[in-house]
């Protein structure tokens, strides 16, 4: 919450901090899962395939009591690289979706909105309460479940912000009204 400490004005407050679901680790688990459990299953059924047929994938000659190292390292370079770019792809998209949670800022204030992104550039988008015409959330079946779901903000003049899937939308939706009252007392 930097960014936000940093920029509140005078008489402003934080009413509400949105915070990523845990279902969103899940997604970025299973995407590391699945690179490294493809990588795996192209090497071994490269090896089945191999052990199996007799043939030979990666044209050198292999001893008979040859063990599986051998064989791993007599496999074809393409076959390898392949399963080494799914290995990365799992890997890189993991730490993609992990910096993303850890850099995404979403905050409503008595006076605003504030949804901030990025690491190294940063993209701030704020839209002043009184500014909100509605505020929208889409929810799955799985959100509706496991209480989660992307909200999305209408503003006058301004369009929508969707913001990413949060923990809890309909309780963004009350911060939103919560800070409406509040700025409304102000005026």
């Amino acid at each position: 919450m930097l960014y936000v400490q940093q920029s509140l004005a005078d008489k402003e407050k934080i009413i509400h901090i949105g915070q990523f679901h845990w279902m969103y680790d899940v997604v970025a688990f299973f995407q590391m899962f699945m690179g490294v459990f493809l990588a795996f299953m192209i090497i071994f059924g490269s090896l089945h395939f191999q052990s199996k047929f007799g043939i030979n994938l990666g044209g050198y000659a292999l001893a008979p009591d040859a063990g599986l190292f051998d064989t791993f390292r007599a496999l074809h370079p393409a076959i390898k690289l392949v399963a080494f770019l799914f290995f990365l792809f799992g890997v890189l998209r993991f730490a993609q979706m992990m910096v993303t949670k850890a850099t995404t800022e979403i905050a409503i204030t008595n006076l605003r909105m504030i949804y901030k992104r990025g690491l190294v550039a940063r993209a701030v988008i704020e839209m002043r309460i009184d500014r909100i015409e509605s505020v929208d959330f889409l929810q799955g079946i799985l959100g509706r479940i496991f209480d989660y779901g992307r909200v999305r903000v209408h503003g006058m003049g301004v369009g929508n912000i969707i913001l990413p899937a949060l923990a809890r939308p309909i309780i963004i939706r009350k911060a939103i009204e919560k800070a409406r009252d509040l700025n409304s007392d102000i005026k």
